[in-house]
């Protein structure tokens, strides 16, 4: 029977998987000015509290701090043990929770949550300076938004640009020359004809605002307007295609609500041309990029999630929230009178054994 020899190599030691982090903004934030690492870091701090605060402390920056992800990296310990740690180390003064409000598309405000650690414990006053400079800083540098006027499309009436035409290389083979076509003989037009090249070349010289008001007449035939009135009122429209508006805005307001019959369009175009022209806007090179709101930032309570000011949540906690943590410190049991209760359970069971 052959016999299974496992290899003596050693075997690769297995790898912890790496600790979540939060998204980009969110997370731990290490605070400032923090003493080094001793053996005797969190002595003063109960059990719970102290294995809570040494598993933070190493954690990177940037790393998930929610109750539920820090409970699945501490199996000792459930949410509700989590978050009780994490209140009591808020009132001790190594941590802070915070909101901060980032500029999003339009008039919306995205909050970012962020948790402020510090190893060295600190007090009231000190976290309320360090957030006092974290907001003066995000306030001083607000975040530009693309303004919607940026990307507007050119007006109606601006001429396309022709893409650039590739330069021909040396080694670019050339297309053949089309064979020649014998010239024909161009029709004999009246003298009162004008050529339709003549005709198109003088209509592409003409003004959007000309061009505007010849094509009145195709809108409606009581605003049919001559060449003579159509150059008579280019100044007035091209005064409204100055300030801002298109030319199919210039036509509804010239074609809108017009009587049964018009007896002169010339006068009646130059009465509605003076009478509505609209206000003058900014032009779009005029118009001021928009801007972000101020960034903002405020404190929560670690317990409840409740924000507000620093001053208003000392110990990083709430009025409701600070109130209950200072009854259940009065409630609960001591470390010594834990022990008393396990050895007089114990020896309850060993009167309870049958002789």
């Amino acid at each position: 029977m052959a016999i299974k020899h496992p290899s003596s190599a050693l075997h690769d030691p297995a790898h912890s998987a790496a600790y979540p982090m939060a998204k980009p903004g969110y997370g731990k934030r290490a605070a400032p000015d923090q003493l080094p690492r001793t053996p005797q870091d969190f002595a003063s701090l109960p059990t719970r509290e102290r294995y809570v605060a040494g598993f933070v402390d190493h954690l990177p920056e940037g790393a998930a701090m929610s109750v539920k992800q820090l409970a699945k990296q501490l199996p000792l310990y459930g949410q509700q043990a989590i978050s009780t740690a994490l209140t009591a180390l808020s009132v001790a003064g190594h941590l802070r929770r915070v909101r901060c409000s980032v500029g999003g598309a339009g008039d919306e405000t995205r909050w970012v949550y962020r948790t402020f650690w510090s190893r060295t414990a600190r007090d009231n006053e000190w976290w309320s300076t360090y957030l006092a400079t974290e907001k003066a800083a995000l306030t001083a540098a607000p975040v530009p938004v693309a303004s919607a006027f940026d990307a507007a499309p050119p007006p109606l009436w601006a001429p396309a640009e022709a893409p650039p035409s590739d330069p021909e290389g040396p080694d670019t083979e050339q297309a053949p020359e089309p064979a020649a076509v014998p010239h024909q003989r161009t029709p004999v037009q009246a003298p009162d004809t004008e050529p339709p090249a003549t005709a198109q070349a003088s209509e592409a010289g003409r003004s959007p605002a000309y061009l505007a008001l010849a094509r009145l007449g195709r809108e409606d035939h009581r605003l049919a307007l001559s060449a003579d009135d159509c150059a008579a009122l280019e100044g007035l429209a091209a005064q409204w295609l100055a300030r801002g508006v298109t030319i199919d805005y210039l036509t509804s307001a010239l074609t809108a609500g017009l009587p049964a019959r018009v007896d002169s369009p010339l006068g009646f175009v130059r009465r509605r041309l003076t009478d509505k022209i609209p206000p003058r806007l900014p032009t779009e090179n005029a118009r001021p990029a928009a801007l972000a709101p101020p960034r903002r930032l405020l404190m929560e309570c670690t317990d409840c999630g409740r924000p507000g000011r620093p001053e208003v949540l000392p110990d990083g906690l709430c009025r409701a929230c600070r109130e209950t943590h200072s009854r259940g410190e009065g409630n609960s049991p001591r470390p010594a009178e834990t022990v008393d209760v396990k050895a007089h359970m114990s020896n309850l069971r060993d009167l309870l054994k049958p002789v």
